[in-house]
């Protein structure tokens, strides 16, 4: 299991269509691959989830990814998030 601490860049945070780019990203990976925010887990391979999640633009969250490619999925993920999620 790998964990990375990433701020939210997004202007907007991370609402439909981010939440769209981060699914379609981490649906690539047989890993699972979740967010944290605060005490509550996120799926991100569920849009609703990632929707929840409700995150704006300078709050950090925790991406963790468990399984066999863990660590491509960590460092593609965390590029996403670091890029504006572009």
């Amino acid at each position: 299991m790998l964990e990375r601490k990433l701020i939210i860049q997004n202007e907007t945070g991370i609402h439909a269509r981010p939440a769209g780019k981060i699914v379609k990203e981490a649906c690539k990976y047989r890993s699972t691959i979740t967010f944290k925010k605060g005490e509550a887990s996120f799926n991100a391979k569920s849009i609703i989830n990632l929707m929840s999640m409700a995150a704006a633009k300078g709050d950090e969250v925790v991406l963790i990814a468990n399984g066999e490619d863990e660590e491509v999925a960590i460092k593609n993920m965390s590029q996403l998030i670091l890029n504006n999620l572009e």
